[in-house]
């Protein structure tokens, strides 16, 4: 790596800072979780803006965090580490500005009952976040014959009362993202890529009915501008029409105000000793092999026990029956992983109901991280102070062992090791 300031390689027989001149690879460590964390909350800030909500604290932020990334500002190792805090701070303030954003726009989510079959007829699938995307689709399509599919983080979509209203938004198709290959291959119809995680298809698959709009492409596929749909509703009906196929149903929609509306419940089976424990089970889920471990912790988790689950992170196990404990159900889906905002509110309710702190609850969080937003969210759970989270399959390229090791000093950061060990020392304490 080159020094900038005494123009020599960093750390080399010439470099006459020691190497530390912004190249120290703690201090780097540190720029590229920032980075990681901005791109994170550039996402959500996106999806807020587009719906017309903005956050002007959030926005100062990240001309301040980027200023914080550039040559020679600072080879203070505490002031990196405040700035990635203080950057999942503003990734709350983000998150909970897209939450009203959508919910002001769509309503507030209802716990639904979602198909995963496809119905005899066209069909469009739209994947990646963006709802805004979705609604003017349903909108164009309505009363055209052809229905639409949701895939992915997509999913909750179902719940929002704005959205749940078409009638042609007849289900959920396939799974996680990185499935998108094998999944949109087989679906047959038309399909709409709304942000990022869209995959490159492979030759002579399904390129020829691939559409992007905002800020996705692909090359070779259709890009739709100022969400005129016209051209994809046109290729979906050109296209033989699906089948009728059952699909297993699935339940989303546990937005916290759905939750907190049954709070009295749960509160009355943890004092009862109905509800023993909860487990917030998810995150961004990857094709990298060990990711399996999320659906064995999953099968194993008590059935004394209720599961949490967002993001893309949820389709390790969303299809298998949990069951329920006196009518609640013990798998619950909050939504995409912006409904991290939500989850923060339901264990900061049964805190205060309980008159303890998030960290005295009877709360363990497991996440799976890939990409930006699960940097960003897992710097918000550390900015509020949430102790023992578990991540993996792995940590991060990016943190180095320093690094890592002031997160497990100071948050009791850990590393998931396999379903059995962790689950018999979450279940000790």
């Amino acid at each position: 790596m080159f020094c900038y300031q005494c123009e020599q390689t960093a750390g080399g027989t010439g470099c006459t800072v020691g190497g530390v001149c912004g190249k120290n690879p703690d201090i780097q460590s540190l720029q590229d979780i920032l980075l990681f964390g901005l791109k994170g909350i550039a996402a959500y800030a996106y999806h807020a803006r587009e719906l017309g909500a903005r956050n002007e604290e959030v926005d100062a932020f990240m001309h301040e965090a980027l200023f914080k990334t550039v040559t020679n500002v600072s080879f203070d190792i505490d002031q990196y580490i405040a700035e990635v805090l203080k950057c999942g701070e503003m990734n709350l303030k983000i998150m909970e500005t897209l939450d009203k954003a959508h919910t002001d726009r769509f309503g507030n989510p209802i716990p639904t009952e979602v198909d995963t079959g496809t119905r005899k007829g066209p069909g469009i699938i739209v994947t990646g976040h963006d709802l805004l995307d979705l609604y003017e689709l349903l909108k164009q399509t309505e009363g055209t014959g052809v229905n639409v599919y949701t895939h992915s983080e997509m999913l909750p979509a179902h719940a929002y009362p704005g959205l749940k209203k078409f009638k042609h938004l007849v289900g959920n198709y396939g799974g996680a993202w990185q499935e998108q290959k094998k999944e949109f291959s087989q679906f047959g119809g038309a399909i709409l890529a709304t942000t990022n995680c869209v995959l490159i298809p492979p030759q002579n698959t399904y390129l020829d009915r691939l559409f992007t709009v905002g800020i996705t492409g692909v090359p070779g596929s259709q890009h739709i501008e100022k969400r005129d749909f016209s051209a994809l509703i046109k290729r979906a009906k050109s296209l033989p029409p699906l089948s009728e196929a059952t699909g297993k149903k699935i339940m989303t929609g546990f937005h916290h105000t759905a939750v907190l509306g049954i709070a009295d419940k749960i509160i009355g089976l943890v004092k009862s000793g109905k509800i023993k424990h909860f487990f917030l089970i998810g995150g961004c889920d990857g094709a990298k092999p060990g990711r399996n471990y999320y659906t064995e912790l999953a099968e194993r988790v008590p059935k004394d026990s209720v599961i949490l689950t967002l993001a893309c992170g949820k389709y390790r196990f969303n299809k298998l029956d949990f069951g329920a404990i006196d009518g609640i159900p013990r798998l619950i889906d909050i939504g995409q992983c912006n409904n991290a905002y939500s989850a923060i509110q339901i264990a900061v309710a049964l805190a205060g109901a309980f008159k303890c702190s998030v960290n005295e609850l009877p709360l363990s969080m497991v996440l799976s991280w890939f990409e930006q937003k699960a940097v960003a969210i897992l710097l918000t759970l550390l900015s509020l102070g949430v102790k023992g989270i578990r991540v993996g399959p792995t940590p991060p390229a990016f943190i180095t062992p320093n690094v890592f090791k002031v997160l497990q000093d100071k948050f009791d950061l850990k590393l998931i090791t396999t379903p059995e060990k962790d689950l018999a020392d979450i279940l000790k304490k």
